[in-house]
């Protein structure tokens, strides 16, 4: 459902979205492997054969099992590789945090804000293009 509501809002611009199995490179030799990963434009040079170099916007669905390693230290990565954003969806807590605005020499990002259900978000680097919070996050019982 996530990648189907991401996919619907970049392809018709001429952008591109994957999910894992697809690294992403975020130091040499070290690569982290996103949930979702967005390109705005699918001839980016980045898109590469064998991993990516990088991405516009990365999204990890926070598994119940490791939930410091995907709002911590992807995090840590992500702003150290200068990923202008990162989305993470947390479906126990029906919430997504986003993350913008990477200070790679830090190491952190300098923007997060929590969007929840009933919410809309727009791509930090695309802001014509709007997601449904409900649309990332299972259904309601």
């Amino acid at each position: 459902m996530l990648f189907l509501a991401l996919l619907a809002c970049v392809q018709p611009l001429g952008g591109t979205v994957f999910y894992a199995p697809l690294r992403v490179r975020v130091a040499p030799g070290r690569f982290r492997e996103p949930d979702l990963v967005l390109l705005l434009d699918v001839n980016d040079p980045r898109n590469q054969n064998a991993f990516w170099l990088g991405a516009d916007l990365v999204v990890e669905i926070v598994s119940p099992d490791h939930v410091e390693r995907d709002t911590v230290l992807k995090r840590t990565d992500y702003a150290a590789a200068g990923i202008p954003e990162y989305w993470i969806v947390s479906r126990r807590g029906e919430h997504v945090q986003i993350s913008t605005t990477p200070i790679v020499s830090e190491r952190r990002f300098a923007m997060v804000r929590v969007a929840r259900r009933g919410e809309t978000i727009t791509l930090a680097t695309l802001p014509d293009v709007a997601v449904r919070v409900d649309d990332l996050l299972p259904p309601q019982a």
